[in-house]
């Protein structure tokens, strides 16, 4: 027995009820609402936010960096060259880590001399 809307397509969707056999189509809805106003209470909220940024940033660098001289270390095979240039790899992520660590202080110090 045939399907009520008519006989099944390859695909598996039914033939629509106008007769043209084209796909149903629904109208489309707008989704997007405006986006809200975005307001800074303080000075301190602002360092707050860079420093958020600012340890993000600096924490996918020296990430980048550290899986750059890890991978270029597990390659050296033993090569004094190679294990030297993974080593200069591996240098600016520790500095890359310690400068995300100590970013909170640095931003509690400038807040103190703007405050």
């Amino acid at each position: 027995m045939p399907a009520p809307n008519g006989p099944r397509r390859p695909g598996g969707a039914a033939r629509c009820r106008r007769g043209d056999g084209g796909p149903r189509r629904r109208p489309a809805r707008a989704l997007a609402a405006e986006p809200a106003p975005v307001a800074v209470e303080s000075i301190q909220q602002v360092a707050n936010n860079i420093r958020a940024w600012l340890v993000g940033i600096l924490v996918a660098v020296a990430t980048l960096f550290l899986t750059v001289g890890g991978l270029r270390y597990l390659a050296a095979n033993g090569d004094p060259g190679e294990v030297e240039k993974a080593k200069l790899a591996l240098r600016p992520a520790a500095i890359g880590w310690a400068l995300a660590l100590l970013a909170p202080l640095f931003v509690t110090i400038v807040g103190s001399w703007v405050a």
